[in-house]
């Protein structure tokens, strides 16, 4: 296996640059997601390291080799497309041996190395049959055989899930960490999912407007957003605009004086708190005073969205037992917020 650098990666469209400036190192063994929202450039990013798409500007790296103009199958990576791309003609043992035909590889070594791709992916029983003839999970299963056979330097997924149902999608990126982690596969993952991004990769690159607004582990990114950017795109948040007015104290555009770190500079920002962190009570005397507006039931979990300050806010919590008090809370009701200031974090009042 390999690792990957990208320094200064570009792509430009005429006047429209979609990709600007990336820098990014992957380590040996593994699995880097880039995420962000549609048109954010991370596809193209991608497909430049794959070779499909050439740079406008920077270098990219496989195992410390410039692969920057080699062509696709110069590059030793091996790819799984959003759409699959099997040859609906040839058999499943056809598809999955086709890169290794493209090479040059002898007809014995072939076939033994198509079996033992088959194998890690649970589908050695499947060989002749042709793609119509799977279900999605196991034409998915053939794409990943496919790219994994030529025991790639560098995998790279393109979004190899959004075909898939949710139950079926939540099963497959079990399956493919598990194959990572056993192969030791050095890995770029494209998605616009959180919660895939979240589960399987053990780093993030958020993207938005072609640009890297932060790199880092779940924890990092979800507990420690660079901007508001990324703690919008990271899970949920509660944003309210103000300002730091003294040490531990947080106010807000009409007043209200919040619960801040103590640390935390003078000045304008926007105070971050997750959902899960805020506290709250009816009928208590200490806290800042705010209005149930409605409530959301999820099952294990319940939603309480309040207006605080004249802005919204909301609270995440188990879903309280049949008898407790929670339970008779309604809209209108008034209740106290509140949290630990160390909870909380300050960004910059506005996104760059």
């Amino acid at each position: 296996m390999g690792t990957l650098q990208l320094e200064g990666l570009t792509r430009r469209y005429g006047a429209n640059t979609v990709v600007d400036g990336v820098d990014l190192d992957v380590a040996e063994g593994e699995l880097v997601a880039l995420l962000g929202p549609s048109g954010c450039g991370k596809t193209t990013t991608l497909r430049m390291v794959a070779g499909f798409v050439e740079p406008s500007a920077g270098t990219v790296r496989i195992a410390g080799r410039d692969v920057t103009r080699a062509p696709p199958h110069g590059r030793d990576t091996g790819m799984v497309f959003q759409s699959y791309a099997l040859f609906p003609h040839m058999t499943v043992a056809g598809n999955v041996a086709f890169g290794l035909e493209m090479r040059g590889v002898a007809k014995a070594e072939r076939e033994a190395r198509v079996l033992e791709a088959l194998r890690l992916v649970r589908l050695d029983g499947l060989a002749e049959r042709l793609p119509r003839q799977l279900s999605g999970g196991q034409q998915q299963r053939v794409a990943l055989a496919r790219a994994l056979v030529v025991n790639p330097a560098v995998f790279l997924l393109d979004e190899p899930l959004s075909n898939l149902d949710a139950k079926l999608r939540a099963e497959v990126r079990v399956e493919i960490r598990n194959l990572q982690q056993r192969l030791g596969l050095t890995t770029l993952f494209v998605t616009h999912d959180q919660e895939e991004a979240l589960t399987m990769a053990d780093r993030l690159v958020v993207m938005e407007g072609g640009r890297v607004r932060q790199v880092g582990t779940a924890e990092e990114l979800y507990e420690r957003p660079a901007d508001l950017f990324v703690a919008n795109f990271i899970g949920r948040v509660n944003a309210l605009a103000g300002e730091v007015s003294a040490p531990g104290a947080f106010r807000t555009t009409d007043g209200t004086t919040l619960p801040c770190p103590r640390d935390a500079a003078p000045g304008r920002a926007t105070l971050c708190l997750r959902p899960e962190k805020l506290r709250f009570q009816p009928w208590a005397s200490a806290g800042v005073p705010a209005k149930l507006e409605r409530t959301v039931y999820l099952g294990g979990q319940t939603e309480y969205h309040f207006t605080l300050a004249g802005m919204a806010v909301m609270a995440l919590r188990e879903t309280p037992p049949e008898g407790d008090r929670l339970r008779s809370l309604r809209p209108g009701d008034q209740v106290t917020l509140d949290w630990l200031g160390e909870d909380a974090r300050l960004l910059p009042e506005a996104v760059p």
